[in-house]
């Protein structure tokens, strides 16, 4: 599916393919690509082939190539459900910016994609202050999907935390561990895309204006805050497990305690009996059968007391 906008004579035109031959800034968004497709693309714009074969591989890590007369940029980002954060969702985003045009390939509905057509509709002049800005708003609007993400991060930490000291079971484990793959692909994904935004950032130079570069340095300083909120949710995620492992611990360490005391209540008490049980005459009569229940009894009684006294049970 190819959607086109173009700014000419003061107004927006939207449409199709047939948009293609006006000479004014366009954006054309491509969902969903075939080769055929991208390759009249190519033709109509000089794309390079290598850049063309990418974009029909959607599998590629965020970066910047310049060709020439276009630049090739591979940008990604996350959406998940709420309250279901291992399933965050990845989205990759291709851009052919060059001067004048803007091209935009993706594999399926982009809700970054969508925002800044929305954005475009409210406000259709936004694509006369060039391509390049409309290819900051998409980067912005990718970037900015991610604090929602991070938040919902931070929420389930903080759940994970409470719970691990109420009842710290196997499947808290299995949580902890699916958090924590999820935030290494994420940081995966973040570590070459802030590389990457910097570079355009301080670019300056071909289809990128100079005064377009002080909006890519705000997504830069937006993704370095996302990079810190990274390092810290998986600093306390590495808490977390190290809490379910002390807790676990401590309630082991319990039960090995309780076990104990029990096992030396009873020596005494097997101790006397056998002692007692023995088959001897003078060990026969009233006399020791009543002391032999008394230390039964009182032994145990007194090592209870004692354990107590110790703060031991």
């Amino acid at each position: 599916m190819l959607r086109v906008r173009v700014f000419e004579d003061g107004k927006v035109l939207q449409g199709g393919e047939e948009l293609l031959q006006h000479a004014g800034p366009k954006w054309l968004d491509v969902q969903d690509p075939d080769e055929a497709l991208l390759n009249r693309l190519g033709e109509k714009f000089g794309l390079h082939k290598l850049a063309i074969e990418d974009c029909l591989h959607l599998d590629q890590r965020p970066k910047l190539e310049e060709y020439p007369g276009h630049l090739f940029i591979v940008l990604q980002g996350f959406t998940c459900p709420p309250n279901a954060i291992a399933d965050a969702e990845l989205h990759e985003l291709h851009f052919f910016l060059g001067p004048g045009w803007l091209i935009t390939v993706h594999d399926k509905a982009h809700q970054a994609v969508d925002q800044v057509h929305k954005r475009l509709d409210a406000d259709p002049s936004a694509i006369g202050r060039g391509v390049d800005f409309v290819a900051y708003l998409l980067a912005d609007a990718q970037v900015d999907l991610l604090f929602p993400l991070m938040e919902q991060f931070a929420d389930a930490i903080d759940q994970l935390e409470d719970e691990i000291f109420e009842s710290p079971s196997k499947d808290l484990l299995q949580q902890i561990f699916a958090l924590k793959r999820t935030l290494v692909v994420v940081r995966k994904v973040m570590s070459p895309q802030r590389d990457v935004v910097g570079l355009l950032s301080r670019h300056g130079s071909g289809p990128i204006s100079e005064r377009t570069t002080v909006y890519f340095r705000d997504v830069y300083d937006h993704l370095v805050r996302i990079y810190e909120q990274i390092d810290t949710n998986r600093d306390l995620l590495g808490n977390a497990m190290d809490a379910w492992l002390s807790v676990v611990a401590n309630r082991t360490n319990d039960i090995t305690k309780q076990l104990t005391i029990l096992a030396s209540v009873f020596l005494p008490m097997s101790f006397v009996a056998g002692f007692f049980g023995q088959n001897f005459d003078v060990l026969s009569g009233q006399p020791f059968f009543i002391a032999m229940l008394a230390a039964m009894l009182l032994i145990p009684l007194s090592m209870a007391l004692w354990f107590r006294s110790k703060d031991w049970w």
